[in-house]
């Protein structure tokens, strides 16, 4: 029998960091560490070697195509595929950074939204049947929806929305918020919140999509908040630690054999949210 693998992006710090120390306490198999910046990677994984654990390293940067293939392609040959990933990866300006909001939406949406695809277009395909894919969205991106107009509510909720027509809409945020007109075209001033209903909606599109191209390969996968943490990009004051932040990821990614739900949800605090 090969040996399971679960894959973390953004890994080297933060919450990703917290997720890769409670994988490697309790996930059978391998779990790899991942990071755009080698040096920073290779540091993570020698603070959690101290305490006793034994992750892996790869290098992926999820905004270069290329390694995410070469990555995809290591997973496939060593391990034949991948049994948990969670797409944890992501970026956020901080309230007091002054880049117009043109230039905050295309930077925070190449990040959060488009590379993720990008990983889950390459790596959906590798998941074992049994696999858990768990994507890190925010209760900011529900909060997001829900300031959208009517006819974008309408279609981000919608049945039959394709991942094709939500790109169209995330790119057309983007456009709009560039030239200054993304009210008009009813949407939210939070280009981070946008970021992450788009994360959310893909994640239901493409667990319907799973559900019926591999109906019996009882794959699960969900985006889920992990609550306000301390961070680097969520600050000092926030609630939770990075270990506490963890917790609702790292059940989402162990969800037993056998279990048929949660599939397709947005999951905080363990419990299924309304979306």
């Amino acid at each position: 029998m090969s040996t399971r693998v679960a894959v973390v992006t953004g890994s080297n710090k933060g919450i990703g960091l917290a997720i890769v120390r409670a994988l490697c306490r309790q996930f059978r198999g391998d779990v790899y560490l991942t990071a755009r910046d080698l040096g920073r990677g290779e540091e993570a994984v020698k603070s959690l070697s101290s305490e006793g654990l034994n992750p892996k390293f790869h290098q992926l940067d999820i905004n270069d195509v290329n390694s995410i293939r070469t990555t995809a392609d290591y997973f496939k040959e060593t391990y034949g595929g991948v049994d948990v990933l969670v797409n944890n990866a992501g970026m956020a300006f901080r309230d007091s950074d002054p880049s117009p909001f043109g230039v905050q939406a295309e930077v925070t949406l190449k990040t959060n939204f488009f590379a993720a695809r990008d990983m889950l277009t390459h790596f959906l395909p590798l998941i074992k049947p049994g696999g858990r894919v768990v994507n890190m969205s925010s209760t900011i991106g529900s909060n997001a929806l829900k300031k959208c107009s009517s006819d974008l509510q309408q279609r981000l909720r919608s049945d039959d929305i394709t991942e094709d027509e939500l790109a169209a809409l995330m790119q057309r945020f983007v456009d709009e918020a560039k030239k200054g007109e993304h009210r008009q075209g009813g949407w939210p001033d939070t280009a981070y919140g946008v970021s992450k209903m788009g994360l959310t909606v893909l994640t239901v599109i493409q667990a319907r999509r799973l559900s019926k191209e591999r109906p019996t390969d009882a794959i699960l996968l969900n985006a889920c908040c992990p609550g306000w943490v301390r961070t680097d990009m969520a600050g000092d004051k926030a609630p939770k630690s990075p270990d506490e932040g963890a917790v609702t990821p790292v059940y989402l990614a162990l969800l037993p054999a056998g279990a048929t739900e949660p599939h397709g949800k947005f999951v905080s605090d363990k419990q299924v949210q309304p979306w």
